[in-house]
């Protein structure tokens, strides 16, 4: 009898950290201001937990015990764990490592001997009430008070705090960590400014090997309006780097709902970091989950039938059991888009993509793969060469590989590609001049017209600044050129080499102007790009393709009206079907064309698809 009630708690105790989505775990983070809150169950804590947990399914709460000076003290943390533990919701901690983020993020000086002191007492304090804690972002070192200075000598603030911030996570953070708690793991959350990280001392190099795991930023919030400008393709982007970067260790995604007009816009942050197959989706954080949904939160493009439905998510629902209720906060809006995502996500494979080389502490036409990634380019970033692949693509960050031109011409010679950026032709033009004589000038170019491989030139409105490409006639080709006046350059560039291409890409001094090529330019890039993989997309720019490797793709547009794409796949594909209507299309055969890369490319069969707007279609290849 003892034994069968032994075995029937743990059932008990394991069905209570059992997830809700059949795909992702959703974790909620409670910043420090609201766990000292928590001591006070009835008034505080339990009406708010009823209103989130009401609208949303949770799986695992994030308790903070550290933020801007203030640490939560032992008897809260104890009512605020048990909380939470007797509801079923798995724990774990946080720390985030700012003395007053509203200082402009100050964090900790790991110079300074107070400092240090504190950080490892929190590190302390933390492991000996969780068996998991996280760092929220701010694990890196904005200091240069004198005894930084000093300490920093004649090294770079980059060389200077990479090797203090990585002796830091040993000797501060995990070793304390471990040494009162063995069990206890620890992950370091990384934010979504990846190409600026050198600077303030992360070290995705080593830091990773550290920690037991790592963790996601994928906040975008809006482009525009936002200071950091940043792409919504990143919250992909990003996931699946840095998994390339840790495999198997990077725990999650982490979204706000800040910095946005629209509550379709929080529901694109949180639908892309799961496209990544993030295993867990933090919510950041307990108090934001409550704000008010308000009308100005409707977009204009509903009504639509869009992939967000604001009608939809406003109909009643209930959790916690009793009588459906009108959702009343952002929590709704997420537990809306999990649902939906969760609907299809097993039906996909493992991302694939077009490989990047981004190599470790490298920099340079920043975060530039997520303005590709939204021009229908599917990417791949990793940190090592990726030499067994047929075509790479190169930004300006492979520079600081000291061997990158052996390597280019190493694949080749193999008979591959490589597409380089005309950022980094300018950092390695003189070496590549072995390859073809290519030269980025210092002239500039501004240009409205085209040419995608006919004589028929296509206008935009818009003008595009581009740097001018100076190449030897018949040495290479142009396949895409850029017009103004009686004068051209290349947008995309051939040079053959040994049994390989060499393909240079040039980026507009905007990066954002990539968006406003003519379609038949995009088309030939992404003809060209992804020649590797078996689908392709044609249609404007702000269009995305996420690819898997069961033959299942989703198709997205950032569009504000919808939008007509075409889809590419190899002659043997008859028909595609969409994953949630169920929808089948089949496919109009396309026989090669006459420039030079349609010869080589075969025929292919084309299907035409309609977008809504903010809107996504999952498809499999029949």
């Amino acid at each position: 009898m003892r034994s069968g009630l032994s075995i029937f708690f743990l059932l008990m105790t394991l069905s209570c950290f059992s997830q809700h989505y059949r795909n992702f775990k959703v974790s909620v983070y409670c910043r420090a201001y609201e766990v000292r809150q928590m001591g006070d169950t009835n008034n505080y804590l339990k009406p708010r937990w009823d209103e989130i947990s009401r609208q949303l399914k949770v799986d695992k709460i994030y308790l903070e015990t550290h933020r801007d000076l203030i640490v939560v003290n032992q008897d809260t943390l104890n009512i605020a764990k048990k909380f939470f533990k007797d509801r079923g919701i798995e724990i774990a901690g946080g720390i985030t490592l700012t003395i007053s983020e509203p200082n402009r993020f100050q964090t900790f000086c790991y110079s300074n001997p107070d400092d240090r002191k504190r950080v490892k007492e929190l590190s302390e304090y933390t492991a000996k009430n969780f068996n998991e804690f996280i760092l929220d972002d701010f694990f890196f070192t904005n200091c240069k008070d004198d005894s930084a200075i000093k300490e920093k000598g004649d090294k770079s603030w980059t060389d200077y705090r990479l090797a203090l911030m990585t002796e830091a996570a040993r000797t501060l953070i995990v070793g304390p960590a471990k040494a009162v708690n063995p069990k206890v793991k620890v992950v370091v959350k990384y934010p979504n400014w990846y190409d600026h990280f050198p600077g303030m001392g992360f070290n995705l190099e080593t830091e990773p090997k550290i920690f037991d795991g790592i963790y996601t930023g994928t906040e975008t919030r809006d482009a525009v309006l936002s200071a950091q400008h940043l792409q919504p393709y990143l919250g992909y982007n990003i996931i699946r780097y840095f998994e390339n970067i840790a495999p198997g260790r990077n725990g999650g995604g982490w979204v706000d709902p800040f910095g946005s007009n629209y509550s379709d816009r929080y529901a694109e942050q949180l639908w892309i970091t799961l496209f990544a197959k993030a295993r867990e989706q933090t919510l950041f954080d307990f108090r934001s989950l409550t704000i008010p949904i308000q009308g100005k939160d409707r977009s204009p493009w509903q009504g639509q039938n869009t992939s967000f439905d604001y009608d939809a998510m406003m109909k009643p629902q209930n959790y916690n059991g009793g009588s459906p209720v009108r959702p009343t906060s952002v929590a709704r809006v997420a537990g809306f888009t999990f649902e939906k995502v969760d609907s299809f996500l097993n039906s996909l494979g493992n991302p694939i993509g077009i490989k990047s080389y981004k190599p470790y502490q490298s920099s340079g036409e920043d975060f530039l793969q997520n303005y590709l990634g939204m021009i229908g380019l599917p990417m791949n970033m990793v940190p090592e060469f990726p030499a067994a692949d047929s075509l790479i693509l190169l930004t300006e960050e492979a520079k600081y590989d000291t061997k990158i031109v052996e390597k280019i011409k190493k694949q080749l010679t193999e008979g591959k590609k490589v597409v380089i950026t005309s950022g980094l032709l300018r950092a390695i033009q003189d070496k590549v001049a072995d390859i073809s004589v290519i030269k980025y000038t210092d002239r500039k170019a501004i240009v409205q017209d085209f040419t995608a491989g006919t004589f028929q030139l296509i206008h935009i409105d818009k003008a595009i600044l581009i740097p001018q490409i100076e190449y030897i006639t018949n040495d290479s080709w142009e396949l895409v050129s850029a017009i103004q006046g009686d004068n051209g350059w290349p947008i995309l560039h051939d040079a053959g080499y040994s049994k390989g291409h060499l393909y240079v890409l040039t980026i507009p001094d905007n990066f954002s102007d990539l968006y406003n090529l003519p379609v038949e330019v995009l088309n030939k890039i992404r003809q060209v790009l992804s020649s590797g993989l078996n689908i392709q997309i044609e249609g404007p720019g702000k269009i995305s393709l996420f690819l898997y490797d069961n033959n299942t793709f989703i198709v997205e547009s950032f569009l504000d009206t919808e939008t007509i794409v075409k889809i590419v796949t190899p002659v043997s594909s008859h028909s595609i079907t969409d994953i949630n209507s169920s929808e089948q299309f089949n496919g109009e055969l396309r026989k090669p064309g006459f420039s030079y890369i349609e010869r080589n490319s075969g025929s292919r069969n084309v299907f035409s698809v309609t977008v809504k707007p903010h809107s996504f279609r999952v498809f499999k290849i029949n």
